[in-house]
């Protein structure tokens, strides 16, 4: 097959990360641009950005306004890789909360902190195979729900749930994510977190602290299959952006 109609069917079939139909697509599509594309064509391929030596590339998803996907280089299939909570891992939601400008670029005007967002799907709730975090507006219902919640919030899990599901939420008291390591916090209050990780979604929200500064909360759902929770917490996103238009 010739290359660039191979790469075309890739690209028009296969970066719908969160809407691809269960079996309709392979589930190392994102591995196979990403490795075969846009590694070796950094510049020139179908990612925006690729950062081999940071170790992420960025490629713009076909859903939605300004989705983005922020994508590792090296072969790590999601939340239950053992790689991402290693101390030299990429700090990979720090590099995609950088992304957030790439959103802010594709909407009609900027949005604030507050109204982005980041979410890695559990193995339940994802339909690909290589580590992505989805970098989008936050549904406007969330973030209601969060600038009320933030006063009651600290550095320990506080119940919050969220979109009919049993989440659990955490302030990061920080102007941004460098250092912060997400993966790293959240397996630490895990038992066993090769066995669990996999099992959990992490979301992370830009908001505003009581005292004006800006921090993020961070999100955490775990799989519960009897009702119905696949802890995709991408469902806390919204890929249309309808919060350009609230107050």
């Amino acid at each position: 097959m010739n290359r660039m109609l191979w790469v075309a069917g890739l690209l028009v079939g296969g970066l719908v990360c969160g809407r691809m139909v269960a079996g309709s697509h392979s589930p190392d599509v994102l591995w196979h641009i990403v490795h075969e594309q846009c590694v070796p064509h950094a510049g020139a391929g179908p990612c925006e950005k690729t950062d081999p030596h940071a170790g992420y590339a960025v490629l713009k998803d076909r859903v939605g306004i300004g989705q983005y996907l922020l994508i590792p280089t090296q072969r790590i299939t999601g939340m239950e890789d053992p790689t991402i909570t290693r101390g030299d891992a990429p700090d990979y939601f720090a590099y995609a909360w950088q992304q957030t400008v790439r959103v802010n670029h594709r909407l009609s005007h900027s949005l604030p902190a507050e109204d982005m967002s980041l979410a890695i799907n559990s193995v339940y709730g994802r339909s690909q195979n290589q580590l992505h975090i989805h970098v989008d507006c936050i549904r406007p219902d969330v973030r209601a729900a969060l600038r009320q919640a933030v006063p009651h919030l600290g550095p320990g899990w506080t119940t919050l749930p969220l979109y009919g599901h049993a989440y659990r939420a955490r302030l990061l008291s920080a102007p941004d994510l460098s250092g912060v390591r997400p993966f790293a916090l959240l397996a630490r209050d895990m038992a066993d977190p090769t066995r669990e990780m996999g099992r959990h979604t992490l979301v992370i929200a830009g908001i505003r602290q009581a005292d004006g500064k800006p921090g993020f909360v961070m999100l955490d759902d775990h799989v519960d299959l009897v009702h119905g929770d696949r802890a995709s917490g991408e469902e806390l996103q919204d890929h249309t952006c309808q919060i350009q238009s609230q107050p």
